[in-house]
């Protein structure tokens, strides 16, 4: 045998030793589809952005693609029809969890491969920066005056934030109009814009606009206060108790199509963690108020599950069944 063939005849015989191996060193061999399920520009959109140049450097490049729709669903429902090879991957959050809770989407949890979480976040309540009231106090006044009629926004509807929401004008003791938006870029323009009297939301996604004058932060929804903020109050502190059924907590997190390949998992997850862990996703993730850790896996698949119980108990109680 010449050394040429020998050497052909060992790189076979190596690659069918080891599949596993060579997969995994192989992968990936093109950009990765990456769906958030929001509009460009709110708080999953950010995060995301902020980790491709890293992800970047550790040989994993992702085209971000946004694709709103039904509290995420229709981003997701793309992430788990789509092929387990590692090629389309997109962000899970609690507000799509939550629909899942209540059976509002086809959608299930074991239609994804959970991979690492992003974030955890607080929410704020929000009023536009010239018009809106200056405390929170003020605000359930002005909904208790004005029953029925004080409006508060939210990306999408039967969400954590929509929960939130509801336990603000229960605070007040009145129904609330409330406008459900397909991301909270959307929230935050009508807001400062003087179109919406609240809104629920992620620091992430209107930090910006608190620094410039346009939204102003009424209150955390939140045990404590935010070191970012921490001149804004939270509900527990002004006596208001916006988790009487429980806590729940709105995180986001990445996942793939069930049955993702093991050794495509595990890359994946290495360049996502290393990513999330880097200095500065770190002080990115300090400038926008959110925590990040190193949940992955089963672990994070607990989580998972958990938290949606969680959101369907609040659900149960929050919202009317006639919703």
């Amino acid at each position: 045998m010449t050394l040429a063939r020998w050497s052909l005849a060992g790189l076979v015989s190596l690659a069918l030793a080891c599949p596993a191996a060579a997969l995994a060193q192989a992968f990936p061999q093109r950009e990765i589809t990456f769906i958030v399920p929001w509009n460009a520009g709110g708080s999953n959109d950010v995060m995301a952005r902020a980790l491709q140049p890293i992800l970047k450097e550790d040989g994993v490049s992702i085209v971000i693609e946004n694709v709103a729709g039904a509290t995420g669903s229709v981003g997701l429902r793309r992430v788990a029809q789509s092929a387990p090879d590692g090629y389309v991957l997109g962000m899970g959050t609690s507000s799509t969890l939550a629909l899942i809770a209540q059976g509002k989407t086809p959608l299930k949890n074991e239609n994804f491969t959970h991979l690492v979480r992003v974030s955890t976040d607080p929410l704020l309540l929000l009023v536009p920066g010239k018009s809106g009231p200056a405390t929170l106090e003020a605000f359930i006044d002005t909904m208790k005056k004005n029953p029925g009629s004080v409006s508060i926004g939210t990306p999408g509807s039967y969400n954590i934030n929509h929960m939130f929401a509801s336990m603000t004008a229960r605070a007040a003791g009145v129904d609330f109009p409330h406008v459900a938006y397909t991301g909270g870029s959307k929230v935050v323009q009508d807001l400062s814009g003087g179109h919406l009297q609240g809104g629920v939301l992620k620091p992430s996604e209107s930090i910006g606009q608190i620094q410039e004058g346009l939204v102003r932060p009424l209150g955390v929804f939140s045990d404590t206060r935010l070191a970012l903020l921490p001149d804004v109050p939270t509900f527990k502190e002004k006596g208001f108790d916006v988790f009487p059924y429980g806590p729940v907590v709105q995180m986001a997190y990445v996942v793939a199509p069930a049955g993702l390949p093991k050794d495509v998992e595990a890359r994946i997850t290495g360049a996502f963690r290393k990513a999330i862990a880097d200095p500065r996703f770190k002080t990115f993730a300090e400038q926008n108020a959110f925590l990040t850790d190193d949940l992955t896996g089963d672990a994070l698949t607990a989580e998972v599950n958990r938290v949606s119980q969680a959101l369907g108990v609040v659900a149960d109680k929050v919202f009317p069944k006639s919703q």
